[in-house]
């Protein structure tokens, strides 16, 4: 996970918990609009997990590959 993934999961718990406090509080307007920011970060860090994910699993099966075909070559 990238430097902006790690932080948008931060600030998304965050922005999550601060929304729960102010559900509790009875600040509705302001729960609303810290819930839908969190929601926001947290996509982006999962977005970003998962393209990480990806990335990896890519480099896994590029260098299987050159093993494979590099047994194949000897």
């Amino acid at each position: 996970m990238s430097g902006i993934g790690r932080w948008s999961l931060g600030s998304g718990v965050v922005l999550l918990v601060v929304a729960v406090l102010c559900a509790v509080l009875k600040l509705i307007p302001v729960a609303v609009i810290t819930g839908c920011l969190s929601v926001i970060a947290l996509s982006m860090a999962g977005y970003d997990a998962i393209y990480a994910w990806l990335e990896r699993a890519d480099l896994r099966r590029r260098a299987a590959r050159a093993r494979r075909d590099d047994r194949q070559g000897h």
